[in-house]
């Protein structure tokens, strides 16, 4: 039987170069992971992780079932073009074995089956089978419409952007615009001239048949099939080198993060598995409020990791950023975008020099005995409320507390790492994990939640337990020790500090606090989907209009609630809405320490 023909080169030479680029990446990016890295590859690779990495394949990779839940109409159109292609490849092989048997057919011949039949004197049509893959073409059909509709008018799938291409991009995508259109006319033409087909290349193959004569079809019957293998081989040849790379991409970066691979601080080979597994979708362009507050069009994710891809990153690129993380919440891939723009920006920035430090010897400014520690942060001396507060709670729980910086102290150091300065930050750590440890403490309570962060993540402190002053009151209401004022005709709304919320995942407790006061009324967007205040410490570029700006924009949302105050549970929050609305914004200890009876004022 024969498998060739001419026009089968270009798929033939496509596939191969393809595969060819994508093994050379994996090799590279593998080869030079870190030792511990490839040890855990060596350790999961034979458990059960796997099977879970495999299902994750299959319900992300296949499915996209987390597109699914942020916008129902991308997801059709992404499982259409992903679970679609996959199905007309898996059902087409099985096609060829109901047809032929057991035996070996070459690539080629699975992929352009319909033209081998009758080139093969095959002349029984199974219609199930054309049947299923006429309905599997008109599936994946309708995503690509969806996807060029999409270029054209972002709306019309509930995206307010799309992202701009690059040139492979736009090859790529031309090319995968043609295939499956090519596909149904070069499948039609050959039922119209050997019979075979269904509902639509049958279908269409009559409508043909009847507008053009067998002479005409005949001549252009062989073009059909060099446009369906033109238009792949050049799919695959632009594929490495465009946002498509995420298809192969996407799925060992799946399994490595089941075998508990991570970015880091540190820039990594690990880090090129998340980098082009971004799909340059576009979903994470809308929540961002550089984006859609500001006019911003050229710093988002997307951008960055483009940039990083093709190493023209730019620094007002890396560190134009709140990094609040709303745009991580919606990745459907699950990139750790803001580490990857921290390792970016430690690359670019940091500058260690052992003498910048010497200022940190023999610092201790604590006050105090007791087990809780109170760290108040920088921020918080800076809103004394918050911090008088804290000490009217404390005296009604009847706390001894360890006062770590009351009267000025070492900065927990996490601003100096989201700006990259990580060895000054280190220091930072040392000096203070070495305070805890002096003096005793158990347990840790902040009132700022970029402290609470790097207490957790990057302190390794062993034996004390770190908490938010939001966990803390609380614990304190639910064990007695703290006795509230409850009014109904008190009425608050809250604002979700991106730290406290989607960078700790603390959304509870702050309301649980909230309603023994009074009454809670939720914004339009909170919990994960909250707004950022605008004055994140991360973005060492936005200028303070620009955080007035975003100050006002959330500002509105939250009055439009008609509480008579406004709380959020993090000093510099506290410091930026306020510049952005009329009524009261207090800090959640404030409204607790107002409420607590039988205390003396």
């Amino acid at each position: 039987m024969t498998f060739f023909a001419d026009f089968c080169i270009p798929f033939i030479v496509g596939a191969a170069y393809m595969a060819l680029v994508v093994a050379w990446k994996y090799v590279t990016w593998l080869r030079h992971l870190p030792k511990s890295d490839l040890k855990l590859i060596a350790k999961g690779i034979f458990s059960l992780k796997s099977l879970s990495a495999t299902w994750e394949v299959i319900r992300e990779s296949l499915l996209h079932a987390r597109i699914w839940r942020v916008n129902p109409r991308l997801g059709y159109m992404h499982t259409s073009l992903a679970f679609g292609w996959f199905l007309l490849i898996a059902i087409g092989w099985i096609e060829t074995i109901a047809y032929l048997g057991f035996r070996w057919v070459p690539l080629q011949g699975h992929v352009f089956f319909k033209y081998f039949v009758p080139k093969n004197n095959i002349e029984t049509h199974l219609p199930a089978f054309d049947f299923v893959m006429d309905l599997l073409l008109l599936f994946v059909l309708s995503g690509v419409a969806m996807a060029w509709y999409k270029r054209h008018n972002s709306k019309s799938v509930g995206m307010k952007r799309t992202t701009r291409h690059t040139r492979f991009d736009r090859i790529a995508l031309t090319a995968l615009w043609f295939i499956f259109p090519a596909r149904l006319i070069a499948e039609s033409i050959t039922a119209a001239l050997y019979g075979g087909g269904s509902f639509l290349t049958g279908g269409l193959g009559d409508v043909l048949d009847s507008i053009f004569s067998r002479t005409t079809l005949y001549s252009i019957y062989e073009a059909s099939w060099w446009a369906y293998s033109c238009a792949l081989g050049l799919f695959f040849v632009a594929m490495p080198f465009s946002r498509y790379m995420h298809i192969f991409t996407e799925i060992p970066l799946i399994f490595l993060r089941h075998y508990r691979l991570r970015p880091t601080a540190e820039e990594s080979s690990y880090d090129r598995f998340e980098i082009e597994a971004c799909s340059r979708c576009g979903i994470c362009i809308d929540p961002c409020q550089l984006q859609s507050q500001l006019g911003n069009n050229e710093v988002q994710s997307v951008y960055f990791l483009r940039d990083r891809r093709y190493n023209m990153l730019q620094q007002k690129i890396v560190n134009d950023c709140l990094m609040c993380g709303r745009c991580e919440q919606v990745c459907p891939v699950g990139i750790n975008l803001n580490t990857l723009r921290l390792n970016s920006r430690v690359t670019m920035r940091n500058t260690p020099n052992e003498g910048r430090y010497k200022y940190l010897k023999g610092i201790d400014t604590s006050q105090g005995e007791g087990r809780v520690g109170y760290f108040a942060g920088c921020m918080t001396l800076l809103t004394p409320k918050t911090l008088h507060s804290m000490q009217q709670i404390f005296d009604a729980a009847g706390e001894q507390v360890w006062w770590a910086d009351k009267s000025g102290g070492v900065c927990c150091g996490r601003p100096m790492m989201l700006s990259g300065e990580v060895d000054a930050a280190q220091k930072m750590v040392e000096k203070n994990k070495e305070l805890f440890r002096v003096h005793g403490i158990t347990t840790l309570v902040t009132s700022c939640p970029i402290c609470l962060r790097v207490f957790r993540e990057n302190y390794d402190l062993e034996g004390i337990e770190v908490l938010h002053h939001s966990e803390y009151i609380l614990r304190l209401i639910k064990k007695g020790r703290l006795n509230i004022t409850h009014n109904a005709q008190l009425t608050f709304t809250y604002h979700d500090p991106c730290e406290l919320g989607r960078g700790s995942n603390i959304y509870d407790e702050p309301r649980a606090v909230i309603e023994t006061i009074g009454q809670l009324i939720e914004p339009e967007h909170n919990r994960k989907n909250a707004f950022c205040c605008g004055a994140s410490v991360a973005n060492t570029a936005i200028s303070d209009a620009q955080q007035r700006t975003i100050a006002q924009k959330v500002g509105a949302e939250l009055e439009a609630t008609n509480a008579e105050t406004v709380v959020t549970a993090c000093p510099l929050c506290k410091k930026a809405i306020n510049r952005g609305v009329e009524r009261r914004v207090a800090d959640l200890s404030e409204i607790v320490a107002e409420n607590i009876k039988n205390i003396n004022r």
